[in-house]
This record gives structure tokens, C-alpha cells and sequence, in this order.
């Protein structure tokens, strides 16, 4: 006799699918008298052996150096940098583990509600300096680290930014797990461990964008921690059947299953023992090396399924304008919301409460829409899974989901083809028209015979394809929706979800203001400013950087010349520190007696880096016909620019290779480049913009009316001495309008204008010369490759959408204003000052804690 074995099960993995706690989380069992027994061994020998938060220098250099000889097996003849970065991260993560493993026992003690944050992206930046300052430890571990003969700042430099964000999105979400530590809020982040992040952005001799592979994982990444024992089975496409006994039941089989494995990342709180976590899912086969296809001679067949699955989570935001593509982006959105949501759901049950008292204890914060999949996924897990009727199941639901909106740009609000959503996932394509028609008849109830607005609130878009309209389904399936500025929530509620608004009513649509983290976007990238403000408002930083509206205090010291002075200073250093960093890594000598203009974002025709660098080149040409006497009078201006462009966003890929090309001329003209300098910085990152942000005179938020929602590098720009240009109407409301520079037409004239434009259109030559003659030097050559920036230039001359020859003259006569108040130093000093005073509004802390009371109803746990 033998044991047998089905073929079909060889390669699959054997543990079960449901999660047993194995590291943290369990509760000691109690005695008859209610006393805790210890689980086993000797209870003084474990307690005299484990070890608490490293605080002496002796302790931290021990750690290191332990580090160096059982985790990296090296000696300190061949410990270069880099090994000495993985060391003092090993050592920094063993504190974070202590604080974290007390954090999940006191969650686990109390089970307080939960908030879980919902985010494609995560822009978390470099870890080690954040976590040393949250720490309080970075004193003791740059002595450490200098006594074993290495400096910080070099050890520092090592590390490389996490590649598992974008933009904008990605910061703020980084910001708000921040914040929520910083505050003591049960709040974990959900997110996917992208293995090569959105590219690596390369600029090529032309000065086109290149994409190349990101592979920040090449290296140990200390601060993660994988969690084998955490993994759920993913399911894509196959057959839903409904079972046609009177229930909304179905079953889902056949099919591609994955599996999702866990990474946790631990997020600790400033000056506090609460340390959250930020879980991230890697994508793996449920089945991996075919060993039977392998020995049959079909290579590629033995691998396939293992490429399959790990294409899911290989890289951020998948290139859409192919097939494979747009389904790669759906399965990525869905296999990360369905385990999450399997994570949560294991974690509520471990309480032991019914599945009806679900929203008591979790909410979930859905990030823009893209997590919107969470809401049929959980319909799906109530009803067929739970066995709960149609009208509990949304009840739940509707009481666990909030949705922040990030954009009024109908064209940017995301819609996925019915035909790929019923091949991809067919029971979840079930599931949304069953709410699809409920909400209907709902609709119909309320405004009878009103056929044309079902036909604007329908959750399915006729058309061919049909489309499901991804954020009117978070709409309805949330408690309540936000969004992102004030602003920017009025045109929610007046624009794309008007109708919605008029149908369940004012009070579920609300504002929450995004905010930015004083701990990163001061201390730590401005360490000198952080220092000055600590020593002038006698306050320890522990106190001002969890509540940034004590910076009001600042505002007398506008008249102390002597603080003037090293205010002024600081910014100075700052300038040449950013110098240095170009110098070393592009070669380029920059003028830090200049002004330095900068525009960081994400390349997009909205936020109008056209405009900006058409402004660059208007101001090229004026300087060339200046005479010497007058040159001697202008203000020398430095233009910096980063970010990144879609891959296949081709019209802002053109305005990276005009940029680029309008610096080589300008640059090595020497009529001009005493008093203009251009550069375009590759590869935009959170480091990056750490040394930009604190060097920059003057930030360009410049985005068409109504288009931004809101916007958080004006925040960063303004919270480290800067001055906003733009229009960013909150900002100028706190700081002073006359600390900010405005122009062009606000959103009440923008569809006006287009309207014009469409129906009644002039001649660029005729309504903006100046601009007109910077097309036509362009089209004429002057920057080299004439014909290859027609497409893009032929996006103002034809139809404008984002009001380019509008804002023009404006937008230059509002620089002519910067420079002018440039000059006058003493005054721009007073005005930095009183903008990085008023910027209180704008901590994430603040945002955080909105949402905390006003939408999660969570309170804070204190880690004793």
C-alpha cells in the first residue's frame, strides 16, 4: 500500500485559506479569579529577556552592530554605506516592532471601531530619517553611528523612496497614516506592494521621457515585514449562477484563483508609542512551478502561471490604452479591495459580534474611486457568503463606506467597460445591476416620469461599450462623500453630483480640507527653519508639530529684523544645498543669488506646465531685446520643473521635450543666462522634493479654474516659507491675499470661455499677441524640432480647453508682480514669515481628526 495524491493539487500550497494569528494579537487567558496566566515557559525569564525601545547610545550602537554581524553577516572591515543603512534600519525597525506589537495587543484588548484607509498609492517617501524624528532618537543614533565611524546624513542618503505612489494621491495618503499615529487613531492603511512602482522616469538625448523599470526592491527593504502566515484566495473571471431559490444568492466558480500575501509596514506616531500599520498585498499563484509542464519540454507553460499572477501587482497604474492593459488595472483594483476587505472581515470576526454590527466597529475610507470594487465585494461576501438578505447587506454596506472625490474633471472620473467587468468578474457585474436597479426604481419614486435624469444617475452609461460609472456606485454605496477643498466639494455638489445631491440630500456630502504633515514637510526637510521656529517661540517642536496653529505666534516676529535675518538665511543654505544636488547629479552650476520659481507636479494639460513654460520662453524673448541698461534692473529667476507624465499621455510627454529643449538654449545663451536659468529635474520623487521645496522662493500652482480639487505641494510650499501663485482660495483666506499672487478667470467664466471658444472663436494673433508671437518662435524653430511640437501647440491655437490665451496676459503681468515684490526683500521676508504662520489650517492632523469625528466616529487609544 501507498498514499495517493490527486495530480491536480501538486504545487498548491498547503496551509488553509482563513488566517491564524501567529505573531500578535492573541489575549492572554485569565484564571478563575480573573488573573492573566502566562502562556508558557517561565514568566520571569521571558519578561527579563524581551527588550523595550532603544534610547541609550550604548544600546543603539550594540543593536547596529548586531545587526551587522547575524543580519547582514559582516564585519567592520567590509561595511560600506549601504550596509551601514541596512543596519541602523534593522535597528530603528526592532523599536518600531516593540511599539507596534503593543499597539495591536491594545486594539486587540479593547476592539475599538476601526478606520482602514483605501488607497491605490501610497507616496511614503524615505523612511529611516521620519522614523528616527517620530522616535524622538535621532540625536542618539547620529552619535551612535559616528562613534562606529559613519555619518547620518550619508547613511540617510541610501535609502531609496518606495516606489507605491504617483502623485498627489499617494502623498496624501502617506500623510494621513501619519497623522493618524501622530494621533493615536486605530487607523491601517490597505494598499499593494507594486515590485518595480509607477517607472523610472529617464530623459533621452532629445529630451524625451523615458520609463524604465523602478527597482527599488533590489535591495533589502527593511521596513517591510512579510507576513507568509496572511494570505486569501483571489478569484477572476469563471461563472456566477444564480441559485434561483427567491434569495439574491449566486455561486462564483471556475475560473483564475491568486493569492494575495500580506507585507506589513509599520507607521509610527510622532512623540508616541501608537505605531499603526500599512498592510500591502503582493500578488502570487495559488499554483506555482508546473513541473510536469517543465518536464514535457514547455518552459514557458511551466512559468505561466506564476508571471500571471505576478503581473497584478508588478506595476502602478498598467499602461490603459490596451486590451491587456485596462483588464491588468481592473484585476489590480480588485484583487487588492477583496483582500482587504477578506483581512477586515477575519478581524471583526475574531471579536465574536454578529455581521450586522459590522459598521460598529469598521469604516472604509475609499481613496478616489478606485477602490470602489469594496462595495460589491462586501454585497457579494454578505449575500452569498453570509447568507444576509438583499436589504441588510446594503444596509451594512452603506453604513461602512465614506468616498472622498478627488476631481470634477468628468473625463477623469472612472468608468470600466461592461463586456470587461462581466468577463473579468461576473457575479460582481450581477451584483451591480441588481443595485443599479433598485436604486433606479428609488430614483423614479422620488421624481416620477423624470426618464432623462435615470438616464444621468444610472450607474450604467449607454454607449458601446456600455460603461459602469465607477464613482456614482461609491456615491450611493457610501454613508457619506467629501471632498477635497472647499471649492472643490461646492462643484461636487453643484457639477457631477448634482443630481445625487437633489435625490438623498445635502447632509451626506460634506468637505474635509486636505492637509500635509508637519513632521516631513518641515522638520525633516528643513531641520534649520524647525530649529529657528522651536528657539524663537520657546516650544518644544513636540508640541508645535502636533498642533501647527501655534505658528500664529510667529506673526509679531515680522518686525524683529534679527529673526528677519536668519529666516532669510536659512533659505539661503537651502538654495545652495539644492545647488549642490543638481551640480552633482545633472553637472549643471546654478545662480543661487537668483529667484527660484518652481512647478512640481505631475505632468497633465490642467495643471498647465504649457502655460508656465510658454511664460519661460515670453520671458526669454523680452530679455533678448532688453539693452544692457535695462537688463541690469530685472530680477535673475531660476525655473525649476519636475514631475512625471503618463506613459501614454503623449501631449504631456511633448511638453517635457519642449522644456527640456528650451533649457539647452536658454541656458547656454550669454545674453541671457545671468538673469534665466531653466532646468527640468528627472525623476520627481518625495527626496527630490524634500531638498526643492525648502529652496523655493516662489511655487506655481496654476491650474484652470475648477480643475484642481485641491492640491497639496501649495500646501508643502507654503508651510516651509514660500509663497503661493496660484489660485488656491483657502490658502489666500488664512495667510492674507496680499501674501499670495493671483490671476486669470475664476470657475464661474470658465464654461463661458469654452463656450466662446467652440462657437465664436478669435484668432490668437488678435486677442493674445504675446502669446501668439511665443507659438509662432517655437513653430519657427527657435528651440529646435519644429514640426514635433505642432500637436501640442495646436491645442491652443484650436479650441484651448484649459484657457491658455485666456490667462496669458494675466499670468505674465502676475510675474512681473512676483518680481517686483522680489526686490524688496525686507517686505518678501515678512511675507514668508506670515504665510508659514497662518498655514495651521492645513495639517493633516487637523484633516485627519475631521475625519475621525465627523465621518468614522472613532476615538483615540492610548498606548499606555
Amino acid at each position: 500500500m501507498s498514499t495517493f495524491i490527486d495530480p491536480k493539487s501538486i504545487g498548491k500550497p498547503v496551509r488553509p485559506r482563513r488566517h491564524v494569528r501567529t505573531l500578535t494579537g492573541y489575549l492572554p487567558e485569565t484564571d478563575a479569579s480573573g488573573k492573566e496566566k502566562w502562556p508558557r515557559g517561565e514568566e520571569k525569564v521571558w519578561k527579563d529577556a524581551m527588550r523595550d525601545v532603544d534610547t541609550e547610545v550604548t544600546s543603539i550602537t550594540k543593536s547596529f552592530v548586531n545587526h551587522v554581524q547575524t543580519s547582514l553577516a559582516r564585519q567592520p572591515y567590509n561595511l560600506d554605506n549601504l550596509g551601514a543603512y541596512q543596519a541602523a534600519a534593522l535597528s530603528v525597525r526592532d523599536n518600531l516592532l516593540v511599539n507596534w506589537n503593543e499597539t495591536a495587543l491594545q486594539y486587540t484588548r479593547k476592539a475599538p471601531k476601526r478606520a482602514y484607509y483605501l488607497s491605490l498609492e501610497f507616496l511614503m517617501g524615505r523612511t529611516l530619517d521620519n522614523a528616527l524624528l517620530n522616535l524622538g532618537l535621532k540625536d542618539q543614533y547620529s552619535e551612535g553611528v559616528k562613534k562606529l565611524g559613519f555619518s547620518v546624513e550619508d547613511i540617510l542618503d541610501q535609502e531609496r523612496d518606495a516606489a507605491l505612489g504617483n502623485g498627489g494621491l499617494g502623498r496624501l495618503a502617506a500623510c494621513y497614516l501619519d497623522s493618524s499615529a501622530s494621533q493615536e487613531l486605530p487607523v491601517w492603511g490597505y494598499g499593494l506592494r507594486y515590485k518595480y512602482g509607477i517607472f523610472q522616469q529617464l530623459i533621452s538625448p532629445a529630451g524625451d521621457q523615458l520609463e524604465a523599470p523602478d527597482p527599488w526592491l533590489d535591495n533589502q527593504n527593511p521596513w517591510e515585514l512579510p507576513r507568509l502566515d496572511v494570505s486569501y484566495e483571489i478569484r477572476f473571471y469563471g461563472q456566477a449562477e444564480r441559485l434561483g431559490d427567491g434569495t439574491p444568492r449566486a455561486t462564483w466558480s471556475g475560473g483564475q484563483e491568486v493569492l494575495a500575501v500580506a507585507y506589513d509596514v509599520m507607521i509610527p506616531g510622532c512623540y508616541t508609542k501608537t505605531t499603526n500599520n500599512l498592510r500591502l498585498w503582493e500578488s502570487k499563484p495559488k499554483r506555482g512551478f508546473d513541473l510536469n509542464s517543465f518536464n514535457a519540454g514547455n518552459y514557458e507553460g511551466a512559468v505561466e502561471a506564476s508571471n500571471s499572477a505576478a503581473a497584478i501587482t508588478s506595476v502602478l497604474y498598467p499602461n490603459d490604452h490596451t486590451t491587456f492593459g485596462k483588464e491588468l488595472r481592473l484585476k489590480q483594483q480588485y484583487f487588492w479591495t477583496a483582500a482587504s476587505l477578506a483581512d477586515i472581515l477575519r478581524r471583526f470576526k475574531n471579536i465574536g459580534k454578529p455581521i450586522t454590527e459590522f459598521p460598529d466597529y469598521v469604516a472604509i475610507q475609499l481613496n478616489d474611486t478606485h477602490p470602489t470594487l469594496a462595495i460589491p465585494e462586501l454585497m457579494r461576501i454578505l449575500i452569498d457568503e453570509e447568507d444576509q438578505p438583499w436589504s441588510t447587506a446594503w444596509q451594512i454596506v452603506t453604513n461602512t463606506f465614506f468616498y472622498t472625490n478627488h476631481t470634477v474633471l468628468p473625463e477623469a472620473l472612472e468608468k470600466w467597460p461592461v463586456p470587461l467587468m462581466e468577463h473579468l468578474l461576473p457575479r460582481h457585474m450581477q451584483i451591480i445591476y441588481d443595485i443599479n436597479l433598485l436604486f433606479l426604481q428609488s430614483v423614479e419614486k422620488k421624481f416620477p416620469g423624470d426618464r432623462d435624469r435615470l438616464g444621468r444617475m444610472s450607474l450604467i452609461e449607454e454607449g458601446f461599450p456600455k460603461q459602469v460609472r465607477m464613482a456614482y456606485l461609491a456615491c450611493i454605496g457610501s454613508r457619506k462623500v467629501n471632498g477635497v477643498a472647499e471649492l472643490h466639494s461646492d462643484l461636487v455638489k453643484t457639477t457631477i453630483l448634482k443630481d445625487f445631491v437633489e435625490f438623498e440630500g445635502i447632509s451626506k456630502f460634506g468637505n474635509v480640507t486636505n492637509g500635509i504633515t508637519p513632521r516631513r514637510w518641515l522638520d525633516q526637510c528643513n531641520p534649520e527653519l524647525s530649529s529657528l521656529i522651536s528657539s524663537t517661540l520657546k516650544v518644544d517642536k513636540a508640541v508645535w508639530l502636533k498642533d501647527l496653529t501655534r505658528l500664529e505666534a510667529l506673526l509679531p516676529f515680522t518686525e524683529d529684523e534679527a529673526f528677519r535675518k536668519e529666516w532669510a538665511a536659512i533659505k539661503q543654505r537651502n538654495k545652495e544645498r539644492l545647488a549642490h544636488h543638481v551640480q552633482t547629479t545633472l553637472g549643471f552650476t546654478i545662480n543661487t543669488n537668483a529667484m527660484f520659481d518652481v512647478q512640481i507636479k505631475r505632468l497633465h494639460e490642467y495643471k498647465r506646465q504649457t502655460l508656465n513654460i510658454l511664460g519661460v520662453i515670453h520671458r526669454y524673448l523680452t530679455l533678448k531685446n532688453m539693452s544692457a541698461a535695462e537688463k541690469k534692473k530685472v530680477n535673475p529667476r531660476v525655473v525649476f520643473f519636475a514631475g512625471k507624465a503618463a506613459p501614454a499621455y503623449y501631449i504631456a510627454k511633448l511638453t517635457i521635450r519642449l522644456i527640456v529643449n528650451v533649457a539647452r538654449i536658454i541656458n547656454e545663451d550669454p545674453d541671457t543666462k545671468d538673469l534665466l536659468q531653466l532646468y527640468f529635474l528627472p525623476d520627481y520623487s518625495v527626496s527630490l522634493a524634500e531638498v526643492l521645496i525648502p529652496a523655493s522662493d516662489i511655487s506655481q500652482h496654476i491650474s484652470t479654474a475648477g480643475t484642481e480639487a485641491s492640491g497639496t505641494s501649495n500646501m508643502k510650499c507654503s508651510l516651509t516659507r514660500m509663497l503661493v501663485d496660484g489660485a488656491n482660495i483657502e490658502i489666500a483666506e488664512e495667510v492674507g491675499e496680499s501674501n499670495v499672487f493671483f490671476f486669470g478667470h475664476l470657475t464661474p467664466a470658465v464654461e463661458d470661455l469654452r463656450y466662446q471658444h467652440t462657437y465664436h472663436p478669435t484668432p490668437i494673433e488678435e486677442k493674445c499677441p504675446a502669446l501668439a508671437n511665443v507659438l509662432n518662435q517655437v513653430s519657427a524653430g527657435l528651440f529646435g524640432d519644429a514640426h514635433v511640437y505642432e500637436p501640442l501647440l495646436n491645442t491652443i491655437r484650436q479650441g484651448d480647453h484649459y484657457l491658455l490665451s485666456d490667462d496669458f496676459d494675466s499670468y505674465i503681468a502676475a510675474l512681473a508682480m512676483v518680481d517686483e515684490a522680489y526686490l524688496d526683500q525686507t517686505e518678501w521676508v515678512k511675507k514668508s514669515i506670515r504665510t508659514t504662520a497662518k498655514m495651521g489650517k492645513f495639517s493633516s492632523d487637523r484633516a485627519i481628526n475631521e475625519y475621525a469625528e465627523s465621518y468614522w466616529n472613532i476615538e483615540a487609544q492610548k498606548i499606555a
